[in-house]
């Protein structure tokens, strides 16, 4: 099985992947491109894996780096690679040097992956609900423009990531986003269940990334029915398991 990730128009001159949970060496319920330290696979597993993603892209396993995700606004700047344990917490990089491969991983919150292919300069944010209202990806291109970055010349990419259609929330987590504006009203669409509703995350993403200012693309995947396809936490807690697979999206200056 080969390693084939999908990728976005938008950033046609920068390598980059989203990768999906095929083409890896994980077996059982991490079958097969697991990329995840965090989970409680066989660690040479997802070294294993985490260097075909690399190797992908055209570079070194050691050129890849990730952080310490923690559902926060914190951007890494990246000037040398660094190794998983020594990952800082944080949910998003980026970089201006060359040979940096920059990932973060997810199993149904956004990966989102920024590139200003004119000035060299990359970005990539993993971006759940709390990260996405808090601004993750704001924070990202911001850090970009410090590193010479020009807003206009910013491309950004959505990648796979839970759907509108499987992102059932509660009554709080709608209160939460309608206090930011009554605007969010437009994405939330009427669950089954009293009080509750359901979110459209890449939407409300693409509309924020497209207000700073920056044109972006959404790969459109939901990541919870696509079970050959994608992990995903959501469908997997719902089957009773504590464990999953987490899915790899990087980005490196060509």
């Amino acid at each position: 099985m080969t390693v084939s990730p999908l990728r976005s128009s938008l950033l046609d001159t920068t390598p980059h992947g989203f990768f999906t949970r095929d083409g890896g060496v994980s077996t059982g319920i991490y079958s097969s491109l697991n990329c995840g330290f965090g989970s409680a696979d066989d660690r040479a597993a997802v070294a294993e894996n985490r260097a075909r993603v690399a190797q992908t892209l055209g570079r070194r396993p050691d050129d890849l780096v990730t952080v310490h995700q923690v559902h926060g606004t914190d951007v890494a700047r990246v000037t040398i690679p660094w190794q998983p344990g020594d990952a800082p917490k944080a949910d998003g990089l980026v970089t201006d040097r060359p040979g940096i491969v920059l990932g973060v991983l997810a199993a149904d919150c956004a990966p989102v992956l920024l590139a200003d292919q004119t000035r060299g300069v990359i970005g990539a944010a993993h971006a759940g609900s709390r990260g996405a209202k808090g601004g993750i990806v704001d924070s990202v291109i911001e850090a970009m423009i410090e590193l010479g970055a020009r807003r206009e010349h910013i491309a950004a990419a959505i990648g796979p990531c839970i759907g509108p259609a499987s992102y059932e929330v509660g009554p709080e987590f709608v209160t939460g986003f309608m206090a930011d504006t009554a605007g969010n009203a437009g994405y939330f669409t009427p669950s089954e269940r009293e009080g509750h509703a359901y979110f459209n995350l890449p939407g409300y993403l693409a509309d924020r990334i497209r207000a700073l200012g920056v044109v972006v693309s959404v790969q459109g995947v939901d990541t919870v029915p696509e079970i050959n396809r994608c992990f995903s936490w959501r469908r997997t807690s719902k089957a009773g398991l504590t464990e999953y697979g987490r899915m790899l999206s990087a980005v490196t200056l060509p």
